[in-house]
């Protein structure tokens, strides 16, 4: 019987005939991965807004970026030494871009306001209102003092600083990469100081005694994306650093909100 002109000829579904449909269940473990990889970055929009909204980010501490560059860069070249899904490094590669961008947002804010108290002192010939930053002397990462550590007056500053432990690091890595007990060490300290990535703002809140200028958005997503993520790890049979410290990861978040409701009737800071 011939073939039907509405039929497509056998020989032209030949080179398919390999290829399936995924199942639900690879659907879902694809959709994870994803989650795995951008979930991470989607907390911080909001924050990044409000500052850029705003003009101000003295209710953000930035030395949350500063455990996140440390934590990620630590997980990349934990990586080489011992390896881990591909979704959990390309979200530590996403993230130290995503930091250092929301460093530089934050640096660039604080400076302008900086420039402006300034010009405002120097021509209105009137005593400057009592503000809660003061204008401070230039600080470079290259004085090396301690005192203002990663408060530093400009961005290159903090990129300066960020290169310069990747290459120690990295070097110290390459140079003990076959000792199980360094690579062990360094892939908990990885995680342990991504779980401690809440403890900079809850510091922050409880000196200021008050949550103004910190995204609430922020701390929920980084909630919600933490008990995915802890699920995640334990679930994929991940390292037990990840899981470990990931619970400790949402205790501090749970604590940051515990901060929202307790301050909740504190004036804001000016």
């Amino acid at each position: 019987m011939p073939t039907p002109d509405y039929m497509i000829p056998a020989v032209l579904l030949e080179p398919f005939s390999g290829l399936t449909m995924p199942s639900l269940l690879e659907m879902i473990s694809i959709g994870c991965q994803g989650a795995m990889i951008f979930g991470g970055v989607i907390p911080f929009i909001p924050q990044y807004l409000d500052i850029k909204r705003s003009g101000n980010a003295d209710g953000f501490s930035t030395f949350v970026c500063l455990n996140l560059l440390i934590a990620n860069i630590l997980r990349i070249l934990f990586w080489f030494g011992r390896h881990f899904e591909l979704p959990l490094l390309a979200q530590s590669i996403i993230m130290v871009f995503t930091m250092l961008a929301l460093t530089e947002i934050c640096v660039r804010v604080k400076h302008k306001g900086e420039i402006v108290a300034s010009k405002e002192h120097k021509f209105s010939g009137e005593a400057p209102p009592r503000i809660n930053r003061t204008i401070s002397p230039v600080r470079k990462f290259v004085d090396f003092d301690r005192a203002y550590f990663w408060k530093w007056t400009y961005f290159e500053s903090y990129v300066q600083f960020t290169v310069v432990f990747t290459v120690l690091v990295g070097l110290t890595t390459w140079l003990f990469l076959d000792n199980m007990y360094y690579v062990e060490t360094i892939g908990f300290l990885a995680v342990f100081a991504e779980a401690m990535l809440g403890a900079p703002q809850f510091h922050r809140n409880f000196i200021n005694k008050s949550t103004h200028g910190m995204s609430k958005k922020m701390v929920a997503m980084w909630t919600c994306g933490d008990c995915f993520k802890t699920g995640y790890f334990i679930v994929r049979h991940a390292p037990a650093q990840f899981w470990i410290c990931g619970m400790l990861q949402v205790g501090i978040d749970i604590s940051i909100f515990l901060q929202v409701y307790c301050y909740r009737n504190k004036a804001a800071i000016s």
